[in-house]
């Protein structure tokens, strides 16, 4: 995947998710959401990665993302806004690879 589209996507997703601020129980859950998929992050890609690794590693995240949000939220609509949630993980995350720059 091209690194600026999935820059591009990421910023969406944080941005996305910072609109729902206003209402705080949804703000809430899909905060809690982007956690874990963070943590899977963590896993998937450790402490020392390039953008271009982690945009790899989103080609196939909407499964594996879904997957962990669903084993730690198994209410049924709890994957429902994984797209915003998967994105807005990996917008956070990208900050700390060796090659990020704002």
């Amino acid at each position: 995947m091209d690194v600026e589209l999935a820059r591009q996507q990421w910023a969406d997703g944080h941005r996305r998710l910072d609109e729902v601020r206003a209402d705080r129980g949804r703000h809430e859950r899909l905060l809690a959401q982007v956690e874990v998929v963070h943590a899977e992050l963590r896993r998937r890609v450790g402490q020392t990665f390039t953008l271009g690794e982690l945009a790899a590693v989103y080609e196939s995240a909407d499964d594996w993302a879904r997957e962990a949000v669903l084993d730690a939220d198994p209410e049924p609509d709890a994957a429902h806004e994984v797209s915003i949630v998967g994105d807005a993980a990996f917008h956070v995350y990208a900050r700390g690879a060796t090659d990020y720059a704002p």
